[in-house]
């Protein structure tokens, strides 16, 4: 048990501290950046990450492109954001100081395990002199210590460890440190070890002692003179934990099924950054769900057109590759008018692209990117955890609309996390799926409801619902094939009509902080945060002309878009790409000038480079 330090003058608080873990790909940084996230999240600060790795699963040691990278936000206020500026870097070799020290602010801190700066690997990471000892740090506070060799010092008498498992130990000296810095219990990553390690003793006791190593050697550092605290953020009442993005999609899943009362079948081919979905969806067959890895995208989302048929709630995951190997199996799908989930998380591209990296470029394809006239509702989650309530809300679309809904996320939120507040299902809203077990004596397969326009929907081998589907055009009212043009005609705008009828089915988009006045801020999906944080500053500034619309239902838009649009002088669009949703909005609302701000390089938007670009049209 480690007592932690509660002398009043040795702490300082501070409301947010951004902390950045940097080092090789087998160092673990995405661990130790994962426990200090978990472990704040419990003291109850609130948090947001941004775990960035490398597309190689084992980059060359000590290169510049194999830098593997943990951010994590906390603070005692509203965090939306990673952060943009890091008040205290911790690098593990020099490549990951050289490609991250231009995040650190001046004067603030960064802790370098000095074993690394070995000739080898300084040449590894391009430089030229040792940054150590050349004084082109000397804007910072730089501590330097000797973690390879200290951890090893730890670990000397325990008998039966190999030098790698030593080495790769050394995660664990530098959580121990920060966790000292900042004021932070161990208790929760020593459970955590002993949980992982249950059947391996040895390994328990390893990472333990390093830990506590990491966390006394840090009392003993006079560049470290005191520790900081965060205290816990203001949060509405309940349960929460810290939720991945692709986890949190997962759940709202499991969430729909149990409130529809029907099984979840989830076909998918493992692409990144998609697969974790895959990976927790696998865990849960204890609740009816089934999961099959497919050979390729193609006969993920057709085994999923498959089991819709057959009844289950139906979904398929990819990124924007796969996105594109499975339209047309999609616009199979709606022309059916099956239910059916498709989740993109995107990433950086074209063809396999930036595949760690973020990008919102997929959304023209998932708008037009299928043959003939085939539009789907397409929606878009904003946060990690909001992940999970737009999962459930695409499930309740397509189950009572018959029709599929592609469920835009990105590598950011998808493996970002943040605080969710636990939700029973019994608090969630009732899904009415459009399943019949008998038909009267003109049943038709094709016979809609009035107001949403869906047709209903009949699980093969129930008597007297025999029917037939396929990709060939339908006569309205038997679905047998058709190849009447006035029939092709109506079918094709009565498909149209259905989805615009969803408008009448979603909220209206509400902008922030301002109703009306000189300058929208226009955004979509995992955006948010960043948007939300730079309008919340300029607020606070003084410019209360500037307000914020973020935009979760993209097809179709919110009934009151036009109208939120028309209150405001200047709008300005903020994407991931060059500018694809300011073109849907364009078609939508020709006589409206929409300005661009767009970022293409596989990285989320940055607090001041927003700021900075707003403040061009407010002063």
């Amino acid at each position: 048990m480690i007592n932690l330090k509660n002398s009043e003058q040795d702490i300082n608080a501070l409301e947010a501290v951004v902390v950045r873990f940097v080092g090789d790909s087998g160092d673990g940084m995405q661990l130790t950046g994962t426990q200090f996230s978990d472990t704040s999240a419990m003291f109850g600060n609130d948090v947001a990450t941004f775990p960035n790795y490398p597309s190689e699963i084992r980059a060359p040691q000590g290169s510049l492109y194999g830098v593997s990278g943990f951010q994590v936000h906390i603070g005692s206020i509203e965090v939306s954001t990673p952060g943009d500026n890091v008040d205290l870097l911790v690098a593990m070799n020099p490549a990951g100081l050289k490609t991250n020290l231009y995040a650190v602010k001046p004067g603030h801190t960064i802790i370098v395990d000095s074993d690394s700066f070995t000739k080898k690997n300084l040449e590894k990471a391009e430089y030229d002199t040792n940054p150590l000892e050349d004084g082109s740090l000397e804007n910072y506070r730089v501590i330097e210590v000797a973690m390879s060799s200290l951890t090893k010092e730890a670990l000397k008498d325990l008998s039966g460890l190999d030098n790698k498992i030593i080495t790769r130990s050394k995660n664990m000296f530098a959580l121990g440190m920060v966790y000292w810095m900042y004021h932070r219990s161990p208790e929760h990553t020593i459970d955590f070890v002993n949980k992982k390690f249950k059947n391996n003793p040895l390994l328990i006791e390893a990472n333990t002692r390093v830990l506590n190593a990491g966390y006394y050697y840090s009392e003993t550092l006079e560049l470290i003179p005191n520790s900081y605290t965060i205290a816990p953020a203001r949060m509405p009442p309940g349960t929460y934990r810290v939720i991945m993005g692709n986890t949190a999609t997962a759940w709202g899943f499991l969430a729909a099924a149990e409130k529809s009362g029907l099984e979840l079948f989830l076909g998918s081919y493992p692409i990144t950054p998609a697969s974790d979905i895959l990976h927790e969806l696998v865990k849960h067959k204890h609740f009816g769900v089934k999961t099959l890895q497919a050979e390729d995208e193609i006969a993920g989302i057709t085994s999923a057109i498959g089991a819709s048929f057959a009844g289950n709630l139906a979904i398929t995951t990819t990124s924007g590759p796969g996105l594109a190997l499975k339209g047309e199996a999609l616009g199979l799908a709606m022309m059916v008018e099956l239910p059916l989930v498709i989740v993109d998380v995107q990433r950086g591209g074209p063809s396999t692209g930036l595949p760690t990296k973020t990008e919102q470029s997929d959304l023209l394809q998932a708008m037009y990117g299928r043959n003939g006239e085939s539009p789907v509702i397409v929606i878009a989650a904003s946060t990690p955890a909001n992940c999970f309530d737009y999962a459930f809300q695409a499930a309740k679309l397509t189950l009572e609309h018959m029709t599929p809904v592609i469920l835009l996320t990105d590598g950011y939120i998808a493996n970002g996390s943040a605080p969710w507040k636990i939700q029973s299902v019994a608090e969630l809203p009732e899904i009415r799926h459009r399943q019949v077990k008998e038909g009267g004596e003109n049943w038709s397969p094709y016979h809609r409801d009035e107001a949403t326009l869906a047709r209903s929907w009949a699980v093969p081998g129930t008597p007297g619902l025999e029917h037939r589907v396929g990709g060939l055009e339908k006569d309205a009212d038997t679905g047998n094939v058709s190849y009447v043009p006035e029939n092709h005609e109506y079918m094709t705008h009565i498909r149209a009509e259905k989805i615009k009828r969803v408008q009448d089915f979603i909220p209206e988009v509400t902008p922030e902080f301002a109703d009306e006045g000189d300058l929208l801020v226009i955004g979509w999906g995992g955006t948010y945060g960043a948007l939300h944080t730079a309008v919340k500053q300029l607020n606070q500034e003084g410019f209360s002309n500037i307000g914020f619309a973020h935009f979760n239902y993209i097809n179709p838009l919110p009934p009151n878009t036009g109208e939120v649009l028309k209150r405001f002088k200047t709008l300005i669009v903020c994407e991931l790409n060059s500018g694809q949703f300011s073109k849907i909005l364009k078609i939508n609302f020709s006589g409206l000038t929409f300005l661009q701000y767009n970022k293409v390089q596989g990285l989320p938007f940055g607090n001041e480079e927003l700021v900075q670009k707003f403040k061009h049209y407010l002063v």
